[in-house]
């Protein structure tokens, strides 16, 4: 199932939309920042029945 989301571009504070695949289950990734095109690692959690928990972003160099 796919989730849109907004993520926090933790390099230029900006906001925008993004998707998560929820059907993979709990995962990080690497995606570009829309705005200021950073390596942002987003932090995707979910609970037993795939439904989101938890969204987090991070610089990928932390």
């Amino acid at each position: 199932m796919i989730e849109p989301v907004t993520l926090d571009c933790p390099y230029c504070g900006e906001c925008f939309a993004s998707a998560v695949d929820l059907s993979a289950g709990s995962q990080s990734y690497v995606e570009d920042c829309a705005v200021c095109c950073r390596p942002i690692t987003v932090i995707v959690e979910t609970d037993a029945d795939g439904d989101l928990t938890r969204l987090a972003t991070r610089r990928d160099d932390d």
